[in-house]
């Protein structure tokens, strides 16, 4: 979900950071197809030398000197939250352009339907299922086994699962659930999807690309109303450029992270905000319904592999200029009034 609050563009420039961490492998977890294992460990500054750490081959090959195959299509892809809404519009789209999906969210029930649903229309090779609560580590450890057991390794992995625990409400008023609901969903749940990604991505010898979804706020201006979200949605600018720098003190140059901004989309999480004559107006003016986004956004997505790029890349598809080319429209014309929801 995003509102006017994050119409401008923000540059996701991987820098370089000096903060010391770890990023391991479950020690003597291995990988279908390598012959070997391969983790990150510490390393020691030195002068004119990358601070931090270094990527270790244990066995020979790995990520440190970028894919060791070729990243062809069709992809394997993983997209979390992708029973409704743009996360099943991005799943079909995938599978109409001819690679193979895995489907998740935290509904058993959804899950079933949906691929159900998309094993009918595209086939029963192409597209799997499996429940996943992003804010618990073991399951998405679970995903990242069912993913490794039905395909094999995944090109695309796109950090879509969010809350905003459908409350539109000042934060004095929010209860301790839903900030706790929107804060691990969001915030903690990706962070989880992203170690794990990194973990699996790095090697494999095509490499990965991950792709984590921003909303309102995560250009900074506020959000009143759903402050919590617009919070949490800032902060996966930050996680993607601090994901980019350590991977780059890594020297991991076959995994990239980027931004992935779907602008306003007439989801059911958006739409069950539309209870103000500003939320209206501008969802009529700036909201597209999921399938027009996923349009814009998968081939996108997929030229980043096809064209071999391994630089990190921030996708939008409400543009700054879009967006103000609308209003303007809306201003002199009254163009798409009561387009979605009827004005007061």
């Amino acid at each position: 979900m995003a509102t006017v609050a994050a119409l401008l563009p923000l540059r996701a420039a991987a820098c370089a950071g000096h903060a010391p961490f770890r990023l391991s492998s479950d020690d003597g977890a291995r990988f279908p197809g390598r012959l070997g294992q391969r983790r990150l460990v510490a390393g020691v500054c030195r002068p004119r030398e990358s601070a931090g750490f270094r990527v270790e081959a244990l066995f020979g090959g790995g990520g440190g000197g970028g894919p060791k195959e070729p990243m062809v299509p069709p992809y394997n892809v993983i997209i979390t939250g992708s029973t409704k809404g743009i996360g099943y519009a991005l799943a079909r789209k995938f599978l109409n352009a001819g690679d193979n999906v895995v489907i998740c969210s935290r509904s058993a029930e959804r899950v079933e339907s949906a691929t159900s649903d998309l094993k009918k229309e595209f086939g029963e090779q192409h597209v799997w299922g499996t429940v996943c609560d992003v804010r618990e580590g073991k399951d998405v450890k679970a995903l990242v086994d069912f993913a490794r057991d039905k395909l094999g390794y995944i090109d695309i992995w796109i950090n879509n699962a969010g809350s905003n625990a459908y409350s539109f409400k000042p934060l004095v008023e929010t209860s301790d659930e839903a900030l706790i609901e929107v804060i691990t969903t969001n915030t903690l749940g990706l962070m989880l999807c992203c170690r794990e990604a990194i973990n699996m991505m790095w090697s494999q010898p095509r490499g990965g690309h991950i792709f984590n979804i921003d909303g309102a706020g995560s250009d900074g201006r506020p959000t009143p109303r759903f402050a919590a979200y617009g919070a949490t949605k800032r902060s996966v600018v930050h996680l993607t450029k601090s994901l980019q720098a350590e991977l780059q003190m890594n020297e991991v140059n076959n995994v990239v992270v980027h931004n992935l901004s779907p602008g306003m989309v007439t989801t059911e999480l958006l739409m069950s905000g539309a209870t103000t004559k500003q939320a209206k107006f501008f969802i009529n003016i700036l909201a597209e319904p999921p399938e027009v986004v996923a349009d814009y956004l998968v081939p996108n997505i997929r030229a980043i592999p096809t064209n071999q790029s391994m630089k990190p890349t921030y996708i939008r598809f409400l543009t700054g200029l879009r967006a103000y080319s609308r209003i303007f429209s809306r201003i002199a014309f009254g163009a798409r009034r009561n387009k979605y929801v009827t004005e007061d």
